[in-house]
């Protein structure tokens, strides 16, 4: 009976383990920042090496700060960094990369940022990141994880706690956006539309023309004040 019953028990943890998609554990660099040859032949390209800050600076910044670090062969968020983002420029394109912030930690990914204002995010739209169970922000649907933040709202469910693996894709094609986490499609929204706008009027973005204008940019990730790592970051330049 002991090992029919383990047998039982060991299925079950292999079913549910696949039925989670679970990243491999962060203390392995085993097959991390690189790209497959079904990835290569696709046209992706990989943004951060895993052993260097090469291709990132901070925003408005010619080079980047000591607050953010290698570490386990993620790009994270250390000390007082400030927000950074990629040297170079995006259109349109389709870019995969994980996630993991600490407990009750705050960030984001911004797309199409530009350096002509005061801070990324009044020009930049962001694809929040958030631990939605140990921060206040998870108690509203359009500041939780997934989120395109405080303009449409995420689903609840399907985000990792503090402390574990989270995989995003952003799609950004013309004016259509796409947000997935961990292989559910979070929101979905045409920039520019009479919808996107009436958002925009009624957020915190209002005062600020340049928001979601940029038809091209960088990529940025923010520095909220809590620890945040970033790995396997891709991208694929769409037509």
């Amino acid at each position: 009976m002991k090992t029919h019953f383990a047998v039982i028990a060991l299925l079950f943890v292999t079913n549910s383990c696949k039925a989670q998609s679970q990243p491999p554990p962060s203390s392995s660099n085993a097959g991390q920042n690189t790209l497959t040859d079904a990835e290569q032949a696709a046209g992706w390209r990989v943004l951060f090496d895993g052993r260097t800050t090469a291709g990132w600076r901070n925003y408005g910044k010619p080079t980047i700060s000591n607050g953010w670090k290698v570490q386990d062969g993620a790009l994270t968020r250390v000390g007082a960094g400030g927000d950074i983002i990629t040297n170079d420029e995006f259109k349109n394109f389709e870019l995969s990369i994980d996630w993991k912030i600490e407990i009750g930690g705050n960030s984001g990914i911004f797309y199409r940022a530009s350096e002509d204002s005061g801070a990324i995010y009044w020009n930049s739209p962001e694809m929040q990141v958030l631990d939605d169970a140990k921060h206040p922000d998870g108690q509203s649907p359009l500041t939780s994880a997934g989120a395109a933040y405080d303009l449409y709202p995420a689903p609840p469910g399907h985000v990792r706690p503090g402390g574990e693996w989270n995989t995003a894709r952003l799609i950004v094609n013309g004016n259509h956006v796409e947000h997935w986490l961990n292989g559910f499609r979070m929101v979905e929204y045409e920039l520019g539309s009479r919808d996107w706008d009436s958002k925009v009027a009624a957020s915190k973005f209002k005062p600020y023309p340049r928001f979601g204008k940029n038809t091209q940019g960088h990529i940025g990730l923010q520095d909220h004040g809590n620890v945040v790592a970033f790995r396997n970051i891709k991208i694929r330049v769409l037509p």
